[in-house]
C-alpha cells in the first residue's frame, strides 16, 4: 500500500464522471489517477498498482469485469468497487461473485463513496497486515468491523449506532430474529470506551427463571440446593464491559424488577446473598417482540422499558434491503472458504435468482446458514440449485388457516400461525425450525407445548 497518500485508479468512460471523482478524491487526501475507458484502464494497471480501483461497469470493448479480472490476476488483496447506471440484484451478485469489494449504483452521495473507500483500505490494510504477521499465510478472522449493509435502511440504523456507540447511553436493539442485533451490539461495544473490556451476551429465553437468575446476578455458596461455591454472575463478569441481553421480553417480571434496579442503582443481588455487588457495565438489550403490546398486556414493566429505551434501534428485515444480499452473500462466501481452506465458491445463474426470489422469513442468520448448506453440499467450484436447502427452491407452502379466519387476529395468533407455518416448511424438524426462527430450539418446545395445551400465554 502506499505510504502516505493512498493510491485510486478511477476508469470511467464518461469524462464528466472522471473530473467530478478526482476533485473528490483529491481532497479527500487520495493520490488519484483518472483513465478513460477500460482499454486504458488495463494500460493503467500495466504502469502501477493503485490501492484501491473504482471503475464502471457498462464501458465499451473492455467492461468493469474485464478491469476487476485483471486487477485480482496482478493482485487478488486490490480491492475493486464496481459502479453502473443500471443497477440490478443480479448483475450486482455477479460482481461479487468475481470479486469486487462493493457494487455502487450512480448517482451515489458524496459521502457514501467516501466511506466505502474507507471500508476498502481498511479491508487491503487487515488483509496485508494478517497474512505478513501469520507464517502459514492463513488470514487470522478480522475484528469486529462495520456490519454489511449499503441500504438506505440499514445505513441510517448504522449511523445512528456510530452516533450511540461512544456514549455510555442503554440502547434497545429491536427486529425480528435473524436480523442481526448480536452484529449490532458487537459493534456498539468496539466503538465505545469500554472495548478493551469484555462483552458478555446471554439469551434471556434460552434458560428458565431460576437458572437465569443465577446466570445474571451470581449466588453465594448454599443458597439454594446444588450451590455448592459462589458463582459469580454475568454482570460481576463483565465489569468495565457491555452485557448484551437477547431476548428480554422473555424475562418474567419478577427478574424484570432485579434488572431495574440494576439499571437505577447500578448494584446488583446475588442469590441468597444481603449485601449487593456494584455494577459497572454497558446495557445493551434485544428483542423481537413488540413491547408496547406487552406492557398492555400486562407481560413487561413499563419502568423498566423506559430505562432500556433510552436509544432505540430497529433493524429491517432482509426481503426490506434486498439490495444488500449481494455482499452478504459475497461475505458468507469468503468467510466460509476462508474457514474451511477451500477455494471461493461461485452461484450460477439458477442459484442467483432462488436467492433473490425467496422471502428469507429467518433473515440473514437464514442467509448465511443457506449457505453454509450450499458449500458443505456442493463439489466442484460451483454453487447450483439442488445445493441450496429444498424450503429455498420448492414452492412456498400455503399456511394453514382455520375454515372461519378471524378478521382481526390477536398478536399471538399471528406468531402461532407463522411458527407452525416455519415448521411445516421445515418438515416438521424442530431444530432447523428454531434456527430458521432464531429462537433457542427449548423456547420452540415450550411455545408448541402451549398450543398443544390450548393456551396463549
Amino acid at each position: 500500500m502506499s505510504a502516505v497518500r493512498p493510491a485510486i485508479l478511477v476508469i470511467d468512460d464518461e469524462q464528466g464522471i472522471l473530473e467530478t471523482l478526482r476533485i473528490l478524491l483529491k481532497n479527500d487526501g487520495y493520490d488519484v489517477e483518472t483513465v478513460q475507458g477500460g482499454k486504458a484502464g488495463l494500460e493503467a494497471l500495466t504502469r502501477g498498482r493503485p490501492d484501491v480501483v473504482l471503475a464502471d461497469i457498462r464501458m465499451p470493448q473492455v467492461s468493469g469485469l474485464d478491469i476487476l479480472a485483471s486487477v485480482k490476476e496482478q493482485d487478488p488483496e486490490t480491492p475493486v468497487i464496481l459502479m453502473t447506471a443500471q443497477a440490478s440484484l443480479q448483475s450486482a451478485i455477479q460482481a461479487v461473485n468475481e470479486g469486487a469489494f462493493q457494487y455502487i449504483q450512480k448517482p451515489f452521495p458524496n459521502d457514501y463513496l467516501l466511506e466505502v473507500l474507507r471500508r476498502a483500505l481498511e479491508h487491503r490494510r487487515i488483509r496485508f497486515e494478517n497474512q505478513s504477521l501469520k507464517p502459514d499465510g492463513r488470514v487470522r478472522p478480522p475484528a469486529v468491523g462495520r456490519p454489511i449493509g449499503s441500504s438506505k435502511r440499514f445505513v441510517e440504523v448504522l449511523k445512528l449506532a456510530e452516533q450511540v456507540g461512544p456514549t455510555e447511553s442503554t440502547v434497545l436493539i429491536l427486529g425480528e430474529s435473524g436480523t442481526g442485533k448480536e452484529v449490532l451490539a458487537r459493534y456498539i461495544h468496539q466503538l465505545s470506551p469500554r472495548r478493551e473490556g469484555p462483552f458478555q451476551s446471554l439469551n434471556c429465553g434460552a434458560l428458565p427463571e431460576s437458572l437465569l437468575e443465577s446466570e445474571l446476578f451470581g449466588h453465594v455458596k448454599g443458597s439454594f440446593t446444588g450451590a455448592v461455591r459462589d458463582k459469580v454472575g454475568l454482570f460481576a463478569a463483565a465489569r468495565g464491559g457491555t452485557f448484551f441481553l437477547d431476548e428480554i421480553a422473555e424475562m418474567t417480571p419478577a427478574l424484570q424488577v432485579k434488572l431495574l434496579r440494576v439499571l437505577q442503582e447500578r448494584e446488583a443481588l446475588p442469590v441468597g446473598a444481603t449485601e449487593p455487588i456494584p455494577v459497572d457495565v454497558r446495557v445493551i438489550a434485544a428483542t423481537n417482540r413488540d413491547l408496547d403490546e406487552e406492557i398492555r398486556r400486562g407481560g413487561f414493566r413499563s419502568d423498566l422499558y423506559y430505562r432500556l429505551n433510552v436509544i432505540s434501534l430497529r433493524l429491517p428485515l432482509l426481503r426490506e434491503r434486498r439490495e444488500d444480499i449481494p455482499l452478504l452473500v459475497d461475505a458468507f462466501l469468503r468467510r466460509l472458504s476462508e474457514q474451511r481452506e477451500l477455494p471461493l465458491r461461485r452461484l450460477t445463474a439458477a442459484t442467483v435468482e432462488a436467492i433473490l426470489n425467496y422471502d428469507w422469513p429467518g433473515n440473514v442468520r437464514e442467509l448465511e446458514n443457506a449457505l453454509e448448506h450450499a458449500v458443505t453440499v456442493s463439489r466442484g467450484p460451483d454453487i447450483d440449485l439442488t445445493s441450496l436447502p429444498e424450503r429455498i427452491t420448492a414452492p412456498k407452502p400455503q399456511l394453514l388457516v382455520q375454515e372461519r379466519p378471524d378478521p382481526n387476529p390477536t398478536l399471538d395468533a399471528i406468531e402461532r400461525a407463522y411458527i407452525l407455518w416455519v415448521l411445516q416448511a421445515e418438515g416438521g424438524n424442530k431444530t432447523r425450525a428454531a434456527e430458521v426462527l432464531g429462537i433457542d430450539p427449548s423456547t420452540l418446545h415450550r411455545k408448541l407445548a402451549r398450543y398443544e395445551a390450548g393456551t396463549s400465554t
